[in-house]
This record gives C-alpha cells, structure tokens and sequence, in this order.
C-alpha cells in the first residue's frame, strides 16, 4: 500500500519513481530508513519542481549492462522483449506509437520468461512469479524506471493518469496488452 497522499495513476507512478531515487541514492534499506527523501522526491515530481531523467538514460545504461534476462538472469537463448506488451491497444494510435513499439519499451529477456511473461503487465507479471514477495521491492530498478517511463506516456494517451483508484496499488499501473483497462 503506498503512501496515503498516492491517490492517481500519475502519484503512483511519481512515488514508486521516487522510492528508486532514494535507493539509488541512500541504499537498499531506503524505503525504510528514509521515508522523509521518498516523500519529499515524490512531492518534487508531482509539483514539476524535479523532473524524471529522460529514457534515454535507461537505454544507455541497458546497453551497457551485461546481456541478461531481466527477469531471470539466464544468459542463454535471449531476444529482446517489450515491456508494456506491442499488442497493447487502447486507441488506433497505439501500433504505431514509438514508445510501444520502439527501443525504450524494450529489454532483453529469454524466450522462456518472454513467453511467460506474454501480455501481461510489469507488476502482475511479477506477482505471478514471486507470490510472496513485496514485487514493487524486487524488480530491478533500470526495468522499472523504463517501464513507469512508459507506462505513464500509455496512461497519458489513455486519459487515465489523474484517475482516482479507492486503495491504489501497483497492479493498477498495468494497462494488459489485450485491450482496454
């Protein structure tokens, strides 16, 4: 459960952003030990007063990274793999749009975890994989940073990033890959 003042789609995404900011910056533990940072961030995001860096710094950082499943970590049999699904259709804008279909919305998985993986969205694909876990505390940040990059642009497009969800999580992020909400 996020903070009580994540309310919409846009604060959702703005607060998990943030939560990677303060681990990038003060360590792993930083949801726990630095709870002021994660607000004071999320509250800069939303007000403009600080602004997400563009996602070409993600691609840089993919490209240098070792060449791995991002989901597993296998170095065998791998393609690269879209992160919000291609087949994603929420408007006649969406097959053609480049953050669907281009480089930023791709990592490298294997076929195995892509397969798996299919339609589903980030967060419920995580969820599916690790049924125990705090997902949102074990995806990889440079995965999640160009997913919620992208994943906003698709809620921007959609008109849903100021809707207001009742006792908002993650999973409501996921926009499914087969149409709609």
């Amino acid at each position: 459960m996020p903070d009580r003042e994540v309310r919409t789609i846009r604060d959702l995404i703005y607060y998990q952003y943030a939560k990677i900011i303060a681990k990038s910056a003060l360590g792993p533990d930083a949801k726990k030990s630095s709870y002021g940072f994660i607000k004071t961030t999320f509250r800069q995001l939303k007000s403009d007063e600080k602004r997400w860096s563009e996602i070409l710094r993600e691609d840089r950082q993919l490209v240098e990274a070792e060449k791995r499943c991002v989901y597993c970590g296998t170095t065998e049999d791998l393609s690269w793999e879209h992160i919000v699904p291609r087949s994603l259709h929420i408007n006649d804008r969406c097959p053609d749009c480049d953050r669907i279909q281009g480089i930023h919305n791709q990592i490298w998985a294997c076929k195995r975890c892509n397969s798996r993986k299919g339609t589903k969205g980030l967060y419920h694909f995580y969820r599916e994989m690790h049924p125990d876990a705090k997902i949102q505390d074990i995806i990889p940040p440079l995965l999640e940073k160009k997913y919620l990059k992208t994943i906003y642009c698709c809620h921007q497009c959609n008109g849903t990033l100021d809707r207001e969800i009742e006792n908002i999580t993650v999973l409501d992020l996921d926009i499914s890959g087969g149409g709609g909400m």
